[in-house]
């Protein structure tokens, strides 16, 4: 057994692809080892900024042989059609005559001997580089690429003597044994037998090529210099994996922030340090931002970092004394005053400005704001001014503090902490790990600015498609399920507040006078549909069945998504237990039997039964089950009471049982098989004023 080793020298690869690299680069040489039938017993791979590393140990020297049987013509068929066969068979392989369903036929055994490995690979590993799947690619030379970056090398290795050779372009291949260390730190080129001695000669030559070692490394590093001066680390693990791919030998440096500038904003000093400059924040012991940041160099300087330390003070200085500019400047215009500036701004061609749009979720207040138990003059309010820091000079500068600066910016005018905070937490939660908004005034305008924006683009047609969705209406939609069922909001959905949301884009547009405009029913199925889409899988990331969902969902109608959980939960806990499963078995039992029979009558058996065929004692027993039970059950249903619903229920499945145990639906008395049938359809209807029981698998 033999190892592969593999590197892909470029230039640099975006720390945002890298992830998604390693996992293709093992997938697609693992995969292509498996085509050719070759074997292996681990598959490991590694990125840096500038390589691609894989090793695959455990593959065997050379392709196990392969025994091939081949059917020919019958015997006695045309010679030439004999011939034919056996001219397209190896010299050495064997013939022999075998019957094959009552015919006797030509067989022959092919012996197809195993290829030695090392010369499948070099076809193998340039098939993999042309089809390689980056989200972006360029081409460079004659005939080389595609690939993220220029490559420079290709390292191949099978075994400790055997390097592949690797030609991309005519005339020029690769150095498959050698590979060079860190860019500025150790360049000189270097021989490499196995992954052991490459892995050991590359750290000799500072690159770490595992972004775990380096993530632990820049943790370790900037603990102790945190701790040095009694601060710590601001846990902050996506800028963590960002910076790991940034570097490949890591060099944790301090800086400090001039005390004159750390009266801004904590959020806009993070900003300004996270997400332009790539730094950590340092906290103190009681969480709040310290004057000092952390910053990984790539490199190592003769001077301990000294210089390094000084260039990143000196460009975060500069892009603070900015922010310090647009922060005083900003302040001295009021939030209100800003409003009237948003008609200028575009939020789409066909739904408006920015100010259109913030009239609309204004108006929207009324119908939203009891329901979230927020002061409705209040969400008007807070609706009135939540874009109009778009024009301010710091969010001109740093886009990601939208809503942010509004909070600050209405404090600062007097505005009450409830506007204020809503303003900052409207656009929340903009992504699944993020904290969802908990008090009222900010609940309430956080749905409308997503509701609006979910019906104003469904209503002129663009919904999303496949992969595409420009308008992140998947978020939004995910945004109000997880506002709704988090903050338990009573808030029934298309008939109220999405016909409201589509009445304020019909008023302001004049959709009504467009005869090319859909009108608000496909709207609002398209909507729903949309929202039990998303609604699945929001609940499939947290274990629960969708096809328990989907049933409510069927019935029509629910909008509600707090009772449809509610009653999701409950048929959940009651199809877990016995009697739950064997009801669904006689449900489906009933449903089969009356879609054949219907079919076959070309008829429905949806009309009452008469009472006066009823003869076979469990035939009596159940209707008079039924008759004291599903009144019980439409009760508690229309209650909200569906645990005990579904307890109602469980009186029905031995008399459903019994039913089927001791009475023949499909008798030759024709009044009577068709009694019998209606009988079934009123089990049917009465699971299904509770669940669309067809809908839930096994």
């Amino acid at each position: 057994m033999t190892e592969l080793l593999l590197e892909m020298l470029s230039e640099e690869i975006p720390a945002r692809m890298q992830a998604r690299a390693v996992e293709d680069l093992k997938r697609l040489v693992t995969e292509a080892l498996n085509r050719e039938d070759l074997t292996f017993e681990c598959a490991k791979a590694y990125a840096t900024p500038r390589r691609l590393v894989l090793v695959v140990d455990g593959i065997p020297e050379t392709q196990p042989d392969v025994s091939e049987e081949r059917r020919g013509p019958q015997v006695g068929a045309p010679e030439k059609a004999v011939d034919g066969f056996k001219n397209s068979l190896p010299a050495d392989a064997e013939i022999e005559q075998r019957e094959d369903k009552g015919n006797t036929y030509y067989f022959a055994i092919v012996e197809k001997k195993g290829i030695q490995v090392e010369l499948l690979l070099g076809q193998l590993i340039i098939d993999i580089i042309r089809r390689f799947p980056w989200p972006k690619s360029m081409n460079w030379g004659v005939d080389h690429g595609p690939w993220i970056r220029p490559l420079h090398n290709i390292v191949c290795r099978f075994g400790p003597t055997a390097s592949i050779a690797i030609t991309l372009e005519p005339g020029r291949g690769f150095r498959t044994t050698e590979t060079t260390g860190h860019k500025f730190l150790s360049p000189d080129w270097f021989e490499v037998k196995d992954f052991a001695d490459y892995k050991k000669k590359l750290e000799k030559a500072k690159v770490i090529i595992d972004p775990a070692k380096r993530r632990e490394i820049i943790l370790k590093e900037a603990g102790k210099l945190c701790g040095k001066v009694g601060l710590v680390l601001k846990d902050d693990p996506e800028l963590l994996d960002e910076i790991a791919g940034l570097v490949e030998w890591p060099v944790v440096l301090m800086g400090t922030i001039d005390d004159d500038l750390m009266y801004l904003p904590p959020e806009v000093l993070t900003t300004a340090m996270r997400h332009h400059q790539k730094y950590f924040a340092c906290l103190d012991k009681g969480g709040n931002l310290a004057n000092r940041f952390i910053v990984v160099a790539n490199t190592e300087t003769t001077d301990g970092g000294k210089q390094v330390i000084a260039g990143n003070e000196r460009v975060l200085r500069a892009r603070l004394a900015d922010a310090r500019f647009f922060w005083d400047q900003d302040r001295k215009q009021t939030l209100e005053s800003r409003t009237n500036g948003l008609a200028g701004r575009v939020f789409h061609a066909r739904l408006g400005s920015v100010l259109d749009k913030s009239k609309r979720i204004e108006a929207l207040a009324a119908f939203v704001a009891e329901a979230c138990g927020a002061d409705a003059k209040q969400v008007k309010r807070a609706a009135r001014l939540c874009k109009a820091d778009h024009s301010t000079g710091m969010v001109g500068e740093f886009p990601e503090l939208q809503g942010v600066m509004g909070r600050y910016y209405a404090l600062s005018d007097g505005e009450p902490p409830e506007v204020a905070d809503a303003i900052a937490e409207h656009y929340a939660p903009r992504g699944p790990n993020d904290a969802c908004p908990e008090k009222p005034v900010s609940i309430a305008l956080a749905l409308n600015d997503k509701i609006d924006s979910l019906v104003g683009f469904f209503a002129i047609g663009e919904k999303p498609t496949g992969s595409k969705d420009p308008f992140a209406l998947r978020r939004a939609a995910l945004g109000v399920i997880r506002l709704i069922l988090q903050n338990k909001l009573r808030l029934p959905l298309a008939a109220t507040v999405f016909k409201a949301a589509y009445r304020l884009h019909e008023k302001q547009r004049g959709w009504e006078k467009e005869e090319e405009t859909e009108g608000w029913l496909p709207v609002s199925s398209d909507l729903m549909a949309f929202f039990a889409d998303r609604l699945k899988v929001y609940l499939r990331e947290r274990g629960v069945r969708y096809d328990h969902v989907d049933a409510v969902f069927a019935l029509g109608g629910e909008d509600d998504l707090v009772r449809l959980m509610a009653r999701a939960d409950a048929l959940s806990e009651f199809l877990a237990t016995e009697d739950g499963e064997n009801l669904l078995t006689a449900y489906s039992r009933a449903a089969n039997i009356l879609k054949i029979e219907e079919k076959k009558d070309g008829r429905s058996y949806a009309k009452a039964p008469d009472p006066t065929l009823y003869c076979d004692g469990e035939e009596k027993v159940l209707v008079t089950a039924m008759a004291s039970v599903v009144p019980e059950i439409d009760s508690a249903v229309s209650d909200e009471r569906f645990s005990e619903s579904m307890a109602l229920l469980a009186a029905l499945r031995k008399p459903v049982d019994d039913f089927f145990d001791a009475v023949t639906v499909n008798v030759d008395d024709p009044a009577l098989r068709e009694n019998r049938l209606k009988l079934l359809n009123k089990i049917r209807s009465a699971l299904d004023d509770v669940a669309d029981f067809s809908r839930i698998e096994g």
